[in-house]
């Protein structure tokens, strides 16, 4: 059996899987996969909300703190990765508890979603052409594939380069070949969790303060001297930036807050844009705090 636990960021469903682990057995019963692209980084705990080793109650954790800040996470190596994490644990006769926020890390989990191989010619190419003109790229990619010129951050440059890369070497769409909202597994339950919207903000909001409380300043200085600054992936996080800039002190600590409060805000729309569109998911309102009302609802789902 495989359940999947997901929904916006701050919406408590980190909370609600240990809860749902613990009432399915816990550590000799269940383990959980972690599906949020920037957890995948060792040592940024604080400024991604990752559980700590005393929150999981002994329950194993699967991709966490798999990767150092200078490799570049890729959905497709996640989706390799996290699915023989998955295989173990079904081998070992447990319960898998897939929990995150990241769309389409859950999808090249859970979905049928094939990723494209890799062409380095072109990448080179691509990657030289982007430096002596990187508007012809964006302006090839309008053209040969709208919707993931549409999608796609004209800023993060190797997202651009990773397209044209799949369009030039296949000479067809980036835009991910999956048939949406189909399972890649015929045991899978799946549920999402959402919360009244200005509660959900609200959450948001005293999440970023409790981040600098709990030292976030002093793990973005120690993840600078392991290179942060120029990391291609981990250094787009959410909050390091900020941090970065009120230790540069071109920020103060309460613009950095704001910040970092308002992009969270927009992540979380964001992801619940994406969850609301499927189908298959079986939603529960977490507004009233009631974990255990939830807890009770997905345990009895699978038992």
């Amino acid at each position: 059996m495989i359940i999947s636990i997901v929904g916006p960021t701050a919406s408590g469903k980190t909370a609600l899987s240990i809860e749902v682990a613990d009432a399915l057995g816990g550590a000799e019963n269940v383990e959980i996969i972690s599906a949020d692209a920037m957890q995948l980084y060792r040592g940024m705990d604080i400024g991604t909300a990752k559980i700590t080793p005393g929150e999981r109650r002994g329950i194993a954790h699967h991709q966490l703190d798999v990767l150092d800040l200078q490799d570049v996470a890729s959905v497709a190596s996640y989706q390799r990765y996290a699915r023989e994490d998955l295989a173990e644990t079904q081998r070992r006769g447990k319960v898998a508890v897939v929990v995150g926020g990241s769309g389409l890390y859950v999808s090249a989990l859970l979905d049928e979603l094939e990723f494209p191989g890799r062409d380095p010619v072109i990448r080179t190419q691509l990657e030289a052409q982007a430096e002596d003109n990187y508007s012809d790229l964006l302006a090839e990619l309008a053209e040969r594939d709208p919707e993931s010129y549409r999608t796609i951050d004209s800023r993060n440059q190797r997202r651009v380069i990773r397209a044209l890369e799949v369009i030039r070497a296949t000479g067809q769409p980036f835009t991910p070949k999956f048939p949406r909202h189909t399972s890649h597994y015929p045991d899978l339950v799946s549920f999402a969790v959402t919360r009244d919207m200005a509660l959900l903000e609200g959450s948001i909001e005293a999440r970023t303060q409790t981040m600098f409380a709990q030292g976030l300043l002093d793990e973005t200085r120690g993840l600078i001297d392991r290179g942060l600054r120029d990391a291609p992936t981990s250094s787009r996080a959410t909050g390091y930036a900020e941090a970065i800039a009120v230790i540069d002190g071109k920020m103060t600590r309460d613009e950095a807050a704001e910040s970092i409060t308002f992009a969270t805000r927009r992540l979380a729309k964001k992801q619940g844009t994406w969850f609301k569109a499927d189908p298959r998911l079986t939603w529960i309102d977490l507004s009233n705090g009631d974990i255990s009302a939830a807890t009770k609802r997905i345990a009895d789902s699978v038992k």
